[in-house]
């Protein structure tokens, strides 16, 4: 019997041993540029308590746009924040110490929607049309505006394009006011359920894309970092192996959404690559979402992507068993 205690005393000390980093609990906040479904990987890993198993008591907070949620990763009063990694580009490039550690969006997460009785053969059918669209500055719209010039159109001349703020596309588009409308989810399919169609899909055009990111401070505390990305990574594995589950978050986390449309959302989005399978940014995904940037004017020039993308926290949490 004391050969037994004694045995089982020291694999008590070895597990102890072995997860020092989750002996106390760390608290952090995220600032999120809005209460968006293409953040949904952070509220999964919220309800399901995944930055807690990690040792990370996680408060977020919501900054109402990109550049207020970066700006509290700056000035430290949060340590990370989310929204698209052309803002930390920028930021970056103007001397600011701050990178990207951890992918939350993977793929061009904007559709092209028509009234049923609109007839798309491509791009080029659009000549003509007024278009809603959100109100710059915005991914969805800017991705439009290189779709138009990549197919030889002229974005001021070839098509009148009604912006309106962020997430009420439907609006105006439901009402008649166009036959096309440029949208992000949920909105995509709240028309969708009313009859309109997708003619185009940027995610499955483009494929992997960097849309959206974690941002922190160069001199963010890494066991901290490591936390936050090892949650973010079970996130993302669950959310793969449990889409009913990810659907009813997803429900709680926007309750006056018609849950119908919360499920066509999750399940479009998983579909089309837009959830990662990984927290893992790729070269080729970054150049990509931030060469619609600088196509646009707002980026001067890539990033180092060594020093843009640490893989640090990365390459740890892709590696858990």
């Amino acid at each position: 019997m004391r050969s037994l205690r004694t045995l089982c005393l020291a694999l008590a000390l070895t597990a102890a041993a072995a997860a020092p980093a989750l002996a106390e609990m760390k608290k952090a906040t995220i600032s999120q540029a809005f209460q968006s479904m293409l953040y949904l990987p952070l509220y999964v890993g919220i309800n399901e308590g995944l930055f807690e198993k990690q040792g990370l008591d996680l408060t977020k907070e919501t900054a109402g746009a990109p550049s207020s949620a970066l700006s509290a990763v700056i000035s430290k009063s949060a340590q990370f924040s989310l929204h698209g990694p052309e803002w930390t580009a920028i930021a970056a490039s103007k001397g600011a110490p701050v990178n990207i550690i951890a992918n939350v969006v993977n793929g061009a997460a904007v559709w092209i929607a028509t009234t049923p009785d609109f007839k798309f053969t491509s791009v080029k059918d659009l000549k003509g049309q007024k278009v809603v669209t959100g109100q710059m500055p915005t991914t969805s719209t800017s991705l439009f505006i290189k779709l138009l010039k990549e197919n030889g159109m002229d974005p001021t001349k070839d098509v009148e394009m009604i912006q309106v703020p962020i997430g009420t596309e439907p609006g105006p588009f439901m009402a008649g006011q166009a036959k096309v409308a440029v949208m992000y989810e949920p909105g995509l399919d709240q028309v969708v359920a009313k009859g309109m169609k997708v003619v185009l899909g940027f995610p499955k055009s483009y494929g992997p894309y960097a849309f959206s990111a974690i941002t922190a401070r160069t001199d963010v505390d890494p066991d901290l970092a490591q936390r936050l990305t090892n949650g973010l990574e079970m996130a993302m594995r669950f959310m793969q192996k449990n889409p009913a589950k990810t659907a009813e978050i997803a429900k709680k986390e926007f309750p006056n959404l018609d849950p119908a449309v919360a499920d066509a959302a999750v399940k479009r989005m998983l579909a089309d690559g837009v959830y990662p399978a990984s927290v893992d940014i790729t070269a080729d995904a970054l150049k990509l979402g931030l060469d619609t940037q600088i196509a646009l004017g707002n980026l001067a020039a890539q990033p180092d992507y060594a020093k843009f993308v640490p893989k640090t926290f990365i390459s740890k949490a892709v590696a858990m068993n």
